[in-house]
């Protein structure tokens, strides 16, 4: 909110762009390592052993970040001239190399703690890491020295090093200051990983894909509408994620002690109850569009309503596709995974192509609502063969939320009346 007031159009799209390849690479790398790490040490029961994954993970987190900062520094140059930034996102993502080495113990001290199913230093880390950036921004508005997308990257640096102290001192006593790597865990974490890890790039460039080529076939300005957009349809997504990181380690221990009938349970609950946030949330959205861009990034982004009324409809059919992704590699089905979002990501990209030229500006947002209707539908069948997910089970337990909430709410409500 405070950004889109002080950059111009030009400048938000680069620093979109920015935001796109570092969550990418964040995200991707999550994916490689979280979910081996959160796997095989939930399910093993010998300390010796969690020491060896965790050692594990570890040196693989190292070389994945060092690969990625090797592709910054000999090719960003190149991909910041192709999406039409200049040289702005080559240099913006060169001072953001001290970050990417943040992120290395970020992201293992995030994946100990899921792994024992302790979430308050994860909620801990994130909130000082976000809040010290926001706060960083806020000193440098008040002080009124001037904004530029390199000290951004700078402050980015600054807030992922304050959160990994915040959530080592959560972590702290999970730790057992041992250092044992083994080849052999090395190849099974990437024998495990490397469909999740490839699965994951997919994923993560098939949900930016529209801000990538509209900055490729449009302009880097551009992206700032599309950006703004996605922002406010992420706070809808939020629930979304955050139930994956609980799915994973749950429905993973449930195909082992509980078979199929539970996971099928605790993938249809969970779609239910996200969808039951999520659908009041995107209609009011959806009928108001202006209005919240108005007051999320002012008047100048009205340009971006229509795309905000798409992405939302997207969003109704994320909760399902998200869970679905999820629950498979859980259930050790990764590959699987892999070549859908695969198959879905060539899917999209040839959409969006095509409604890039045929519509111009709004060509992306169309091409991703289309792209994510016709994706839901086979996830959907997918599902249904897999684990035996049904439509009906769903809309049942999304009744019972409804209904359940609305008792204790006129419960309450009773309560207080009877209290007056």
């Amino acid at each position: 909110m405070i950004l889109v007031r002080v950059f111009s159009h030009t400048e938000m799209g680069i620093w979109a762009l920015f935001l796109t390849f570092t969550s990418i690479f964040e995200a991707t790398k999550s994916g490689l390592l979280k979910n081996a790490h959160v796997r095989y040490v939930s399910s093993s029961n010998i300390e010796e052993e969690k020491v060896v994954i965790a050692s594990s993970s570890l040196i693989i987190n190292l070389i994945v970040s060092l690969v990625f900062i090797i592709v910054i520094v000999f090719f960003s140059g190149w991909i910041s001239v192709e999406l039409n930034a200049g040289t702005a996102l080559s240099s913006v993502l060169l001072w953001f190399i001290p970050g990417i080495l943040s992120m290395i113990f970020f992201s293992h001290l995030e994946a100990i703690q899921q792994s024992f199913m302790d979430f308050k230093g994860i909620f801990a880390g994130y909130l000082v890491r976000q809040s010290t950036f926001f706060l960083l921004i806020v000193i440098q508005l008040i002080s009124k020295q001037p904004f530029s997308l390199n000290i951004l990257a700078l402050y980015q640096f600054i807030s992922i090093l304050v959160g990994t102290i915040t959530l080592y001192i959560f972590t702290r006593k999970y730790l057992v200051n041992k250092f044992k790597p083994t080849g052999e865990w090395v190849k099974r974490i990437l024998g495990y990983g490397g469909y999740i890890f490839g699965s994951g790039i997919m994923a993560n460039i098939y949900s930016n894909v529209d801000q990538i080529m509209t900055a490729k076939f449009i302009s880097s300005g551009s992206v700032s509408f599309y950006n703004t957009a996605s922002r406010i349809n992420g706070l809808v997504d939020i629930p979304s994620y955050a139930a994956a990181d609980i799915l994973f380690p749950k429905s993973a221990k449930a195909s082992v002690d509980e078979g199929r009938g539970k996971v099928q349970y605790l993938y249809e609950r969970m779609v239910a109850i996200l969808l039951s946030f999520t659908i009041p949330a995107a209609i009011f959205i959806i009928i108001f569009p202006s209005f919240v861009i108005t007051i999320v990034a002012g008047s100048s982004y009205v340009k971006a309503a229509p795309i905000l009324q798409l992405y939302m409809l997207t969003g109704l059919l994320r909760p399902m596709q998200n869970q679905a992704a999820n629950l498979l590699n859980s259930i050790n089905k990764p590959a699987l995974c892999f070549w859908i979002n695969t198959l879905g990501l060539v899917e999209t990209l040839i959409i969006n192509y095509v409604c890039l030229n045929y519509f111009g500006f709004y060509g992306a947002a169309i091409g991703t609502l289309i792209s994510s209707i016709l994706g839901t539908i086979f996830w959907y069948f997918l599902m249904k063969k897999q684990i035996g997910a049904k439509v009906s089970n769903i809309a049942g337990y999304m009744a019972d939320f409804y209904k359940t909430s609305y008792i204790q709410v006129r419960t309450l409500f009773n309560k207080q009346r009877n209290a007056a």
